[in-house]
């Protein structure tokens, strides 16, 4: 069932060169509130607790609340939906996460998602594990839609995902990624033959204000900063096979950077063209430390079939060699 819950999200305007529309500045900062929610009459923009419109000029050291109202669903119904288990304790759980399933609900997407699946596995009080602190009160909105979910993977995006099982954990899991101490590692086919064997990219990213589904990259004054780490571990004919490091976690990090270098990822239509496939981005490793003893806990996925189909068969460039054990080994457990 939809419902409708209010929100107010609160930022102070950093060092910016010249003043820039507080529109722009606010969606240039974050990802949670969209230009057509700032635009939407419900929206209340306050600078400096005066109320203004999305027009006006911000500057450095101004005070920005935005209250909006966001979506939200309220009755998840559980779904049998089998999980490809990778590690379970009694804090978190960790699964391959196949492609085309989405990780919560939201508008498009109300039924048949991983907290569906989530909600059969552990039962309706999972989603109160998190929900309640010590006074029994909502700590965080969004867990009653988001329930033990830490991090997310797109849609199209497959492999290992973490799910945290308490509201400790939760607290947890959700800070070692946002201080950066998880070590995150993929694998993609990205088009076209690569100069260099390795590579950083080092460029910040905004949202597109030309298509909200969209990303791009900008300057340094400008968006979030995000690095993405690769090697190219086997070149084929009209694409190659890398291993990625992410060192931050922004949303379509990969597919944006490797557009941005020429590389746009087999399967993209967002960034690229399709040209029939669905794709080629996979999370092969995910490391975290455990919420109670602080253990290292390193798990990985295998390769995923539509991967291995398509290089059984890819022709390889005359002049390409293999490098002994280039292929990445994934067991697919801790």
């Amino acid at each position: 069932m939809m419902a409708v819950k209010e929100e107010i999200l609160a930022l102070v305007v950093d060092a910016i060169q010249e003043p820039r529309r507080l529109d722009a500045y606010v969606a240039s900062k974050q990802e949670k509130v969209s230009r057509s929610q700032l635009s939407d009459e419900k929206t209340q923009l306050y600078l400096n607790g005066k109320p203004v419109k999305k027009s006006r000029l911000v500057k450095e050291g101004d005070r920005i609340e935005v209250h909006y109202q966001e979506a939200c669903f309220e009755g998840i119904v559980a779904e049998d939906i089998p999980l490809d288990v990778l590690y379970e304790d009694q804090e978190m759980l960790v699964i391959n996460k196949e492609q085309g399933m989405v990780v919560h609900p939201a508008a498009g997407n109300h039924e048949h998602t991983l907290v569906h699946a989530l909600l059969f596995r552990y039962g309706q009080d999972f989603s109160s594990a998190l929900e309640d602190d010590e006074d029994g009160e909502v700590e965080n909105p969004e867990i009653s839609v988001r329930p033990g979910i830490v991090h997310r993977l797109d849609k199209d995006t497959s492999g290992v995902l973490v799910i945290a099982r308490n509201r400790q954990s939760h607290k947890n899991l959700s800070e070692q990624f946002k201080e950066r101490t998880t070590h995150k590692v993929y694998i993609a086919l990205a088009k076209g033959v690569f100069k260099e064997r390795t590579g950083s990219i080092r460029t910040n990213l905004k949202r597109d204000g030309n298509d909200r589904k969209k990303f791009t990259t900008c300057s340094s004054g400008e968006g979030r900063d995000a690095r993405t780490d690769y090697t190219v571990l086997r070149q084929y004919r009209d694409f190659a096979l890398v291993r990625i490091e992410l060192f931050t976690g922004r949303t379509h990090q990969i597919r944006v950077h490797f557009k941005s270098i020429g590389h746009t990822l087999l399967g993209d239509p967002l960034y690229g063209k399709a040209e029939g496939l669905t794709l080629m981005l996979h999370a092969l490793l995910l490391e975290v430390a455990s919420p109670s003893t602080g253990r290292r806990i390193r798990c990985t996925a295998p390769m995923p079939e539509r991967f291995r189909v398509l290089l059984k068969t890819a022709p390889r460039p005359a002049s390409a060699r293999v490098r002994s054990g280039s292929f990445p080994t994934a067991t697919g457990r801790d």
